[in-house]
Formats: C-alpha cells, sequence, structure tokens
C-alpha cells in the first residue's frame, strides 16, 4: 500500500513508546518525528506544520493524573487552532478523554494499543486534517476571489496595422504556457492585453489575477504575494493566501513590474524559479502553477544595464516580449475607440443614442493623446456627462493642447488658428452667431465677413 504523504509528531517521554509509535506508523505514513521533551512543541509548531500530533498524558515520573498531557493539548490548540490531536494515555479513563476532547483534541489512544488500531485512528486524524485544509482554502480563494469576479469585462478594440499584427502575435502565444511581458506606456491597455492572452489559453477557467507591484510597500511584499499565518506579525490576525496561491492554475499578471526593488526582485525570481512559496510565519512550501505575465512602461533592459533590474530576473520573465502601441501611433483606431466609449456611457449616464459630429471625429483624430486610450475614455465620459445633445460636438470635449511647442524658427499658421476659434465658438453657441460673435469680442458683420473668408458653413 502506498504510504500517505504525512508528517506525524509523537511526543511522549518514553524511549520504548516513541520507537514502538514509528515502527507501528512508518508503514503507513512518510515522514515521523519523535520528541521525549513537550518543551520542544512550541520550537517544532514554530518549524514544521503537522498533519497529526500524538500527545501523552503524562510526563512527569509517578504522575497519572494527565494534567501535563492537558496543558500542552490546550497549548497547542490555542496556537494553532485547527491542528489533529491524537491523545496517548495509559489508563483509559473515559472522563480524561472527555476533557481533552473538549480542549480540541481529535481522539486517544491507550497503551499498549493495537498497531492497526492505531494506524487507523492517526489515518482517519490525518483525513481529517485534509479535509479541513481544504475547506480553508477554498474560503480563503473564495474570500481573495470577490473582488476579481466582480470586475466589468472591458474588451481591447483597434483595427490598425500596428494592432492587427500584435493581435497576430497574441494569438500565437495564448495557448502556450510561456511568461510574458508586455511593454507600453501608460495606459495603452497592457491589462486589457494581458487577460485577452488568459481568456485565450487553457488557463481560461481559472482566476486572472492583478497585482500592482507599484503600490505594495517593501515592508507588505511577501505577505501580499506568498500570503501569511495567522500571528506572524502584529497584524496577522487571520491566515491569508497569497497572490501566487490566488492565482493557482491560471494567470498571475504582475503590473508596474519595472517598480519593484532590487531585494523584492531577488524574492520573487526566487518563487518563480522554484516554483513554490513559503508564507511568512511558516517553514512549509506550497507548490506553485500559474501562468506569468508581467508589464511596465520602462526600458528593463537599460534598467539592466544601469544595474537597477536583475538580468536574471528580466529572462525569467521575457520568453516572449509584446508591444503595445501608444495611441498617437494608431489614430485611425481612435474613433472607433470613441464609438465604444460613446455607447458604455451612453448606456451608464441613461443619455438614450448618442453620435459624434464628424468635426468631433476630427478633433479627437488630430489630438495627440498623451495620456493614451485611458484619456479618451475619461474625455469621452466627461463629454456626455456635460452634453445635453445627441449629437457630441467638438466643444464639448475639454482637451488639454498636446501640440509642439513650434521653435523660434517654426512658421506660426495664425488664419488656421483663426479660423479653428471660430468655428469652435460657434459650435458652441450651437450656431448663434450673436452669441459667438460676442465671446470672442467681434462685431457682427465682422465674424460674417471671417466666415466667409475661411468658408464656414453654419
Amino acid at each position: 500500500m502506498t504510504r500517505l504523504a504525512a508528517n506525524i509528531l509523537i511526543i511522549d517521554d518514553d524511549t520504548d513508546v516513541l520507537h514502538s509509535a514509528r515502527m507501528a506508523l512508518k508503514p503507513t505514513f512518510t515522514q515521523i518525528t519523535a520528541e521525549s521533551q513537550p518543551q520542544q512543541i512550541n520550537y517544532l509548531l514554530n518549524q514544521h506544520e503537522y498533519d497529526v500530533i500524538l500527545l501523552d498524558m503524562n510526563y512527569t515520573a509517578g504522575a497519572t493524573s494527565g494534567r501535563e498531557g492537558l496543558m500542552w493539548l490546550q497549548n497547542i490548540i490555542e496556537r494553532k487552532p485547527a491542528q489533529q490531536v491524537v491523545m496517548i494515555t495509559a489508563y483509559g479513563d473515559i472522563k480524561l478523554a472527555v476533557e481533552a476532547m473538549k480542549i480540541g483534541a481529535t481522539d486517544f489512544v491507550v497503551k499498549p494499543w493495537d498497531n492497526e488500531k492505531l494506524q487507523a485512528t492517526v489515518r482517519a486524524a490525518y483525513q481529517l486534517s485534509k479535509s479541513q485544509q481544504e475547506v480553508k482554502q477554498l474560503h480563503e480563494k473564495h474570500s481573495g476571489m470577490k473582488s476579481l469576479l466582480n470586475q466589468t469585462k472591458v474588451e481591447i478594440i483597434g483595427r490598425s496595422p500596428a494592432m492587427k499584427e500584435l493581435f497576430r502575435m497574441t494569438d500565437k502565444v495564448a495557448d502556450t504556457d510561456a511568461n510574458i511581458i508586455i511593454f507600453g506606456e501608460n495606459g495603452t491597455g497592457k491589462e486589457l492585453l494581458a487577460k485577452s492572452i488568459h481568456e485565450k489559453s487553457d488557463r481560461r477557467d481559472n482566476v486572472f489575477v492583478k497585482v500592482d507591484l507599484g503600490t505594495i510597500s517593501e515592508t507588505l511584499f511577501e505577505s501580499e504575494m506568498f500570503g501569511h499565518i495567522k500571528g506572524s506579525f502584529t497584524d496577522a490576525r487571520q491566515d491569508k493566501i497569497g497572490r501566487f496561491e490566488l492565482a493557482q492554475g491560471g494567470t498571475l499578471f504582475l503590473d508596474e513590474i519595472g517598480n519593484l526593488s532590487l531585494p523584492l526582485q531577488a524574492k520573487l525570481l526566487t518563487a518563480i524559479q522554484h516554483k513554490t512559496v513559503t508564507r511568512v510565519g511558516s517553514a512549509t512550501p506550497i507548490d506553485i502553477d500559474c501562468r506569468i505575465i508581467s508589464a511596465t512602461n520602462n526600458n528593463l533592459f537599460e534598467m539592466v544595464t544601469n544595474s537597477e533590474f536583475r538580468e536574471d530576473l528580466l529572462y525569467r520573465l521575457n520568453t516572449v516580449e509584446l508591444s503595445v502601441p501608444a495611441l498617437a501611433e494608431r489614430p485611425e483606431d481612435v474613433p472607433l475607440l470613441a464609438d465604444h466609449f460613446l455607447q458604455i456611457f451612453a448606456h451608464k449616464y441613461r443619455k438614450g443614442t448618442l453620435k459624434l459630429s464628424n468635426k468631433s471625429y476630427s478633433l479627437l483624430q488630430r489630438h495627440l493623446w498623451p495620456g493614451n486610450i485611458r484619456e479618451l475614455q475619461h474625455a469621452m465620459e466627461r463629454a456626455v456627462i456635460m452634453s445635453d445633445d445627441s449629437i457630441l460636438q467638438p466643444h464639448h470635449f475639454l482637451l488639454q493642447s498636446s501640440k509642439p511647442k513650434p521653435s523660434y524658427s517654426s512658421t506660426i499658421n495664425l488664419n488656421e488658428i483663426e479660423k479653428e476659434t471660430i468655428e469652435i465658438a460657434i459650435a458652441k453657441h450651437k450656431g448663434n452667431i450673436s452669441k459667438a460673435a460676442k465671446e470672442l469680442g467681434l462685431g457682427r458683420t465682422t465674424i460674417y465677413r471671417k466666415m466667409d473668408k475661411y468658408g464656414i458653413k453654419y
């Protein structure tokens, strides 16, 4: 029969009992530790995780009350409430056994024992331990996934040649388990691309977990990424599952990877290399199985040259590199994205059917969008909120100028500036020339003359 992969601790001051128990349990369990000094219990619990502890009732010569065993049982349960403990007694005192059960013992065995009975009792305690651990892990994972499951799914959009090439590369790597690093400016949609890769992969039925590494402090990094056990530090009031465990079977998205300090890079590298994590306060490694997708707006290769980023970590992360183009590099995608956001926000703010005017499309395509898609999204949301019209015009958009400042040798086309200013004023006042002229400080005759000069028709 295959032995169970379990760690069993036996505590008894009688070395003959320790030897007999070890020999009886060795055919059933893979790891058995024998300890004759109960004073070592706290040290052992700090160093190791035990599936089952066999604990003797008496340790002082001539003692038969079992109070020492109950004291040590109380100590173990206070430290680890879920610990499975089987009491050992030579007297079979039912009242004492009941008291031990009330404190938290799982079962008890009577010396001298039948080996098969001992094996069955410890095996039952082990199965109970495993069942409780599974329930606990599911609860922790459920708690950690609540916010993830409530996230709105957003589609990544683009028809430009640059985006078509990016989609082609994404389709090639999505169904592999290769680690991916995504480069791109802030607001270009790196997270959306990572989600798209996850949804196209064999891991799509498992969770996608995002970690913004730029917001995690140095002191909390291990707790957030690897988890911790209750009491491992001052604020550790309960066990916490780390992001690696939470992403088990799925995808772990490490955003802002370039913001990690060198010491934290070393800890991350160790976890990725060994495919194990150890919770803070525990000595038991946990196997991890998740795909790593990272993202940054930094030049990591330059950072490696400047000794700001570990080269070995970089090559662990970038089996495949993807680059998301800035919105200014794909202006043909702006109308498509603008329409997408227009539908979303019109529905969100109950504005009915909204459209963009041709002049609005032109304005949006001319803008350089230094904040990329995120800036466009915010501009569309504001325009929808502020507009009372069914067709959004240029004056509905409040865009920060992103045109490069001309050098002293540049030619400034004042006519173009004047024409655009008049057009915006007329649009703002919905074709009321008198109001537009008043805002511009012009007379009606002057503004009509300039409209005729520039071919402005309303």
